[in-house]
């Protein structure tokens, strides 16, 4: 199965310019791609897994990935995608970021293969010496106003406005993908599906400028079948930074993941093979109950984009909460695992009664003896119905954690200091 044959199969392909000439282009000698990424935050989140994983296929399938930063265009703001203007980031600021991306990229490509190694580029190392008069005359001259106007990321902005920077970010990319063509011969820029004004722009560059053959591909904005916004929870955006979203709410989101959208995200995010897939997708039609593609889909990404201890943790973790047996917890699981429950610091020796009032776990007294009693109580993983209990050190996990239950479902967590 030829890269292009893989894409569709995995529905990874949204719009493609001139399919059989890049197919063509493709079976003959080894392509050099890109995609870029702007540093419009510190970290990359879900939602680029896609155009990151892209280039991983196609560097696998014997091509060339560039990773571009967009060190200069995240200094100028991408209206695609977007209803108002971005908030403008100081130079300082991008290129600490522009860092901290370049680092999360490397973790999925790998640049030191003798054979067809990935590359890193940053377009500032362009845009940063372009003067106005060489963009105006060299670069802008290329495009119409009706031209630029009729994109979709631009016309979507018209109603509520666009600023001139934003309304030129569109040449600057197109600048990109014209100095990767005659820079180093890059002939394919993939991206997301809402950079196909971009990327098409870029082809209109390169035709005008040098003649030569240069190709785009789309990969689909990632849709759940609910309706809700792929790649947000309640605490907001799932990031690749495991200081962000440690691994353990990563692979929460995944697993997560509802039946009918499972086979999907099996085939857009893993490395699965056809056969393992038609395999778990005739289990979420037998017996959706098990959800196995989910685990397997958690892992797999976890595993991707965290390493293999950090998914196993993750595993350990959501084994432990549903027995309850939090003992077995390494101090690092515990944070990662009660991140979002309540969480209270508590100093010295504290009576039991006491340190339900104090994590919120019970309204008074009385109701903290009736839980005690009623057996609704368990302290890392152990039942308790001592109402005089005191909770000492050799009660605390990693000699400074409690970790509290109350009923089946509520937890709570207390920290020593």
């Amino acid at each position: 199965m030829n890269i292009l044959e893989e894409l569709q199969y995995r529905g990874l392909i949204q719009q493609l310019t001139d399919e059989e000439g890049l197919a063509k282009k493709l079976s003959e000698e080894p392509v050099v791609l890109y995609a870029g990424f702007d540093p419009t935050a510190d970290s990359l989140h879900i939602g680029h897994l896609l155009p990151v994983l892209c280039l991983k296929r196609f560097q696998m399938a014997g091509h060339l990935p560039i990773a571009l930063v967009g060190g200069g265009t995240g200094l100028i703001g991408d209206p695609s995608g977007r209803s108002t203007e971005r908030s403008l980031n100081t130079q300082d600021v991008v290129e600490e970021w522009t860092e901290k991306l370049k680092g999360q990229l490397s973790r999925f490509l790998d640049f030191e293969s003798g054979v067809n190694p990935a590359r890193m580029a940053n377009n500032y190392n362009w845009l940063g010496d372009l003067n106005v008069i060489t963009f105006l005359r060299d670069i802008g001259k290329n495009f119409s106003v009706n031209y630029m106007l009729a994109k979709d990321s631009v016309d979507s902005r018209l109603s509520n406005g666009i600023s001139f920077t934003e309304f030129s970010y569109m040449i600057l990319q197109a600048y990109d993908f014209y100095r990767m063509n005659t820079d180093i011969n890059c002939s394919l820029q993939v991206g997301g599906s809402d950079q196909w004004g971009n990327i098409t722009a870029g082809l209109e560059l390169i035709g005008k400028s040098t003649g030569n053959k240069a190709f785009g591909l789309t990969m689909p904005l990632v849709t759940k079948s609910d309706g809700s916004k792929f790649g947000k929870t309640a605490g907001g955006a799932v990031w690749l930074d495991p200081d962000k979203t440690s691994p353990y709410q990563f692979y929460q989101f995944w697993i997560n993941t509802h039946d009918n959208d499972v086979v999907k995200f099996l085939k857009y995010f893993t490395f699965l093979s056809r056969d393992e897939i038609s395999r778990l997708e005739a289990q979420v039609n037998e017996s959706p109950e098990k959800r196995e593609a989910q685990r397997v889909l958690a892992k797999e990404v976890t595993e991707l984009v965290h390493g293999q201890e950090a998914a196993e943790s993750a595993i350990k973790i959501s084994e432990v909460l549903f027995s309850g047996n939090v003992s077995i917890l390494t101090g690092k699981e515990i944070e990662d695992a009660f991140q979002d429950v309540p969480s209270t610091e508590v100093s010295g020796e504290i009576s039991l009664i006491d340190l339900l009032l104090a994590v919120k776990a019970a309204p008074s007294k009385r109701q903290a003896k009736q839980d005690i009693e009623s057996g609704a109580v368990s302290l890392n993983g152990t039942k308790v119905t001592e109402l005089d209990k005191s909770l000492q050190q050799s009660d605390l996990l990693e000699g400074k954690y409690i970790v509290i239950r109350r009923g089946k479902r509520n937890y709570y967590l207390a920290k020593f200091v």
